[in-house]
């Protein structure tokens, strides 16, 4: 078969998988704004210590997570993991000492996960 028509049908199931995840399903939408260029990680909130409780990816019901990276008011890309994998990369990455917990957001209260791009998504942002 030719290269046009594997691109084809490639594109074509690339589409009915976006239609799946999309139909019946729900979605955790997160936006990383400008500061992933310069680090290079995304923020995924774990826990909120003023509430004592889980927050964010450790709590969400939805079954896919899409991260949006915008760099000034521009949509850069946009990733959609299913939040079972996205947890279990998550805690990987982690481990692993590639990425690490901080403490942000209002009053520094969230446990935060920044986890680098290129570990998370395969690839290095370009600056």
């Amino acid at each position: 078969a030719s290269d046009v028509y594997k691109r084809q049908v490639l594109l074509k199931y690339i589409k009915k998988s976006l239609a799946l995840i999309l139909q019946d399903r729900t979605i955790e939408v997160k936006t990383e704004r400008d500061k992933w260029k310069d680090t290079g990680n995304i923020a995924i909130e774990l826990y909120n210590h003023n509430k004592k409780a889980p927050s964010g990816l450790s709590v969400t019901k939805a079954n896919y997570w899409a991260t949006i990276l915008v760099d000034d008011y521009k949509v850069q890309s946009i990733h959609i993991l299913p939040v079972s994998d996205l947890k279990e990369r998550v805690k990987e990455i982690v481990r692993s000492g590639k990425g690490r917990l901080v403490m942000g957001g209002d009053f520094k209260a969230s446990e935060i996960a920044l986890i680098p791009i290129k570990e998370i998504f395969g690839y290095e942002p370009s600056n």
